[in-house]
């Protein structure tokens, strides 16, 4: 799957709005979507380092309409917490020489809500 097509659209709610400054973002998601696929698309699209990845399936709910009844579709939701510190990583390559691998990753997600 390609990675537009993985996250669907954010979630905006209160409790995700607040959830935002702890590093939190919630998305409506592909249902046959897994963990390792919605990081990897997270990481592709908005050039944040995702820590951990929290996923729910929402169940659709009943609907009347006069006489017609009906259901919603059951979607699924994934919440994932991003680094906010972002520091350089540092390890200790050949010969004992420490060497440092700088990634260019942001601290919070810019495209979320419009922003």
């Amino acid at each position: 799957m390609v990675a537009e097509d993985i996250i669907l659209a954010p979630v905006v709610t209160e409790k995700s709005s607040n959830d935002m400054q702890e590093g939190k973002y919630t998305f409506r998601v592909a249902k046959k979507a897994t963990k390792i696929q919605i990081k990897n698309a997270v990481e592709k699209l908005f050039e944040v380092k995702v820590l951990k990845v929290n996923t729910i399936l929402v169940k659709g709910k009943e609907k009347r309409m006069g006489v017609h009844q009906g259901r919603t579709s059951d979607w699924k939701k994934a919440i994932v917490t991003i680094d906010v510190n972002v520091s350089d990583k540092k390890y200790t390559g050949k010969g004992g020489k420490e060497v440092k691998i700088n990634k260019k990753y942001k601290n919070s997600i810019d495209a979320f809500m419009g922003a």
